[in-house]
């Protein structure tokens, strides 16, 4: 994965609560047999008019979050079904962190696992992110992982908490699978110790 350490960029405001995984990636979008082309498929009916055009009152499709890192979103997001196609595809369309007061429990690990930073903040001071970045001349803002810090375009910034073994993977870029592998020696130790006191088991 790619680790994640500073990052600028613009952030969207979608502040509407209960956003479940279905508006996220709609179902049409998990036929696939690979991850490919999920970038089209996130917030899909929200994105798109019927006839596949562009819906220009859709925040992503105006300027300057056309472009967007990262999004502010509303209470309970990713709440629903627990598919996985929703985090690919927002990786895929360049997102990078989520800022929100409260995330569904198996979005959230889905974001872990796949390199998206997820921020809780206190409501208030997600709408106030919001409402900032609701103006196209503040839309921009910084996220210091190491430092657990968002710059805000004003110079003002805020803190945030993060479980340090999420703060740590995602710093160097590591899954699930890369993070046990970092105590490849402890495994081996264990296991050497495991099969003397258990032989039976060679």
């Amino acid at each position: 994965m790619q680790p994640f350490l500073t990052e600028t960029g613009i952030a969207a405001p979608f502040l509407a609560a209960n956003v479940d995984t279905d508006v996220i990636m709609p179902k049409q979008f998990l036929k696939g047999i690979d991850r490919n082309g999920l970038d089209r498929g996130v917030f899909f009916d929200l994105r798109f008019a019927a006839g596949g055009a562009p819906n220009p009152e859709f925040v992503l499709n105006q300027a300057p979050w056309q472009d967007a890192r990262f999004l502010v979103v509303g209470p309970n997001f990713g709440c629903g079904s627990s598919r996985e196609h929703a985090v690919w595809g927002l990786k895929q369309l360049g997102i990078r962190a989520l800022i929100g007061s409260s995330f569904a429990g198996i979005f959230f690990d889905n974001c872990q696992r796949n390199g998206v930073l997820l921020i809780q903040l206190e409501e208030a001071q997600v709408k106030e992110i919001g409402q900032w970045v609701s103006e196209p001349g503040s839309a921009e803002l910084s996220i210091d992982l190491e430092r657990q810090r968002i710059a805000l375009h004003d110079g003002r910034s805020i803190d945030f908490e993060i479980d340090q073994l999420r703060k740590q993977a995602l710093l160097l870029g590591l899954d699930a699978i890369g993070s046990t592998l970092q105590r490849t020696e402890q495994i081996r130790a264990f296991e050497a110790r495991h099969l003397q006191a258990n032989p039976w088991l060679a």
